[in-house]
């Protein structure tokens, strides 16, 4: 699965550790990631991450 990283604060989501502290599990693809998740960094919106290289 994809990792995409934040373009605010460089935070990367791999789906392979998902966000446990925020209720999401390992195995969970960005594009499945609840509507409000926001990145538990700094709390920028999903359209804020784009795909890592």
């Amino acid at each position: 699965m994809q990792s995409y990283v934040c373009q605010v604060c460089g935070y990367v989501y791999n789906p392979d550790d998902g966000d446990p502290e925020n209720g999401v599990p390992a195995g969970t693809a960005f594009e499945d990631l609840p509507t409000g998740w926001k990145c538990p960094i700094c709390g920028a919106d999903k359209d804020q991450f784009s795909p890592t290289s």
